[in-house]
């Protein structure tokens, strides 16, 4: 299992460490274990209240360059689509908190027809200066090596946390590279995520591929709806997006 992290607005086991964003009392899930159903933790973390129910986070996805990333296009869609369009190496969405969302990981380079279908949940926010929301995502890096390892049949989990710039430890980066570290065998990942910060997002990547062309609900989790957004760089509007 893996504990990530990045930095400003960026995050560790992915980290994201910003006064701004960070201004807020950090919440502490003892009575959760990474080991839960996917949205159980979300769940629980929505009936301790605060101003979470209804925000969308916005959250960027990154894959190896020439990767396509796509969301489940909803399960009321009247089209019959499962999956709308991929985007290339990025994808900038907005989930709100508590459902657990799937994605759909194609054109891995050097793989060809290899396809992957990680899930996000997100556990809690962040808390950006007013109308810049959109350059503060929860960053969730998907390495090659992890969608190889995946392939193989391995499961990976990954705690996206917010870094307490009082507990961070030293992580050498290299430009965009989303710094992590590995828990040891027997430690949950969301209580280390605790202890260096506050849990924003979980990762979980393999174990399960879609039965058919046509996923259920179930694979989808009910398929909740999420609002893709365009990059901040190319968007003249901050907040515009478009929800699927």
């Amino acid at each position: 299992m893996l504990v990530t992290g990045k930095m400003l607005w960026a995050v560790l086991v992915g980290l994201m460490c910003s006064t701004a964003v960070f201004a807020q009392d950090r919440p502490v899930h003892w009575l959760h274990s990474g080991a839960m159903p996917p949205g159980a933790i979300g769940r629980q973390r929505l009936m301790r209240g605060g101003p979470l129910s209804g925000y969308c986070q916005p959250v960027e996805i990154r894959a190896p360059k020439g990767a396509r990333i796509a969301p489940a296009a909803g399960s009321a869609n009247i089209d019959g689509q499962t999956w709308h369009e991929g985007h290339v190496d990025k994808l900038l969405v907005g989930l709100p908190i508590g459902p657990v969302y799937r994605f759909k990981i194609t054109e891995i380079p050097d793989h060809p027809g290899l396809e992957l279908f990680p899930t996000v949940e997100l556990v809690d926010r962040t808390y950006p200066p007013q109308g810049q929301q959109l350059r503060f995502p929860v960053p969730i890096e998907l390495t090659l090596d992890e969608l190889l390892l995946a392939a193989e049949g391995r499961f990976i989990t990954r705690v996206i946390y917010l870094e307490d710039p009082l507990l961070a430890p030293a992580i050498a980066r290299d430009g965009e590279e989303q710094p992590w570290i590995e828990a040891r065998p027997g430690e949950d990942p969301l209580v280390m995520a605790d202890h260096l910060g506050r849990p924003m997002a979980i990762l979980r990547l393999g174990g399960r591929v879609p039965e058919s062309n046509q996923p259920n609900a179930a694979f989808l989790y009910g398929a909740p709806p999420a609002v893709v957004y365009e990059q901040p760089e190319r968007s003249r509007k901050a907040e515009g997006g478009r929800r699927n």
